[in-house]
């Protein structure tokens, strides 16, 4: 009979070590995914997320060679939009509503952001690129996303994006066509937990 229990309380014990493992991966995997996802997304373009310059990571290659621009390419009209989520109470909009630049010539858009509020807000914006497939040749030189952005009550700022479409736009045969991408930009407002981590707010 003892030995009957020793062997449950052997077969208790793995069984409960497989879950806690299974819970510890499952908790780790969701805190993980969404800096993961991020990453991955700014790496490769994918999801309409712009691709952070420096080469597009070409270590191999001098940053300032993708900034000679295509004067045989018909110029790409880019349009702005700003948007925020429905508990944000900010004013968040484009002061320009296109510019048109050609490959490889840099641009500078502002946006302007207002908090309507009586408290001051944290805010942290996302963006994204449409037509998507254009994303991984939309490279930001500098960019106020996935960046803490607080406003004091009824202060206004202007927020400067600075980017530039890779050369290598006008030598894809996927992008024939393409005259115009939109750059658009949502607000979420944000707090901080108990651990420092900044997390955005639902409601």
């Amino acid at each position: 009979m003892d030995e009957v229990r020793q062997q449950y309380k052997a077969n208790n014990r793995t069984t409960m070590n497989y879950v806690f493992s299974i819970i510890l991966g499952t908790v780790a995997l969701s805190y993980g995914s969404v800096p993961m996802y991020k990453m991955i997304c700014q790496t490769t373009g994918w999801g309409g997320q712009p691709i952070k310059s420096a080469a597009h990571g070409d270590d191999s290659r001098d940053p300032s060679e993708r900034l000679r621009p295509v004067e045989d390419h018909p110029r790409i009209r880019i349009t702005f939009h700003g948007s925020t989520s429905d508990v944000l109470p900010w004013k968040f909009v484009p002061q320009q509503r296109e510019v048109r630049v050609l490959p490889g010539e840099t641009a500078l858009a502002f946006y302007t952001a207002t908090n309507t509020s009586k408290e001051d807000i944290i805010g942290v914006a996302t963006y994204s690129v449409t037509p998507g497939q254009v994303a991984q040749y939309f490279s930001k030189i500098q960019c106020f996303c996935f960046e803490e952005q607080r406003l004091n009550a009824g202060e206004t700022v202007d927020m400067p994006v600075f980017f530039y479409i890779d050369p290598e736009f006008a030598n894809d045969i996927n992008m024939k066509g393409i005259e115009t991408v939109t750059l658009s930009y949502t607000f979420f407002k944000a707090k901080y937990d108990a651990d420092g981590h900044l997390y955005p707010v639902a409601q």
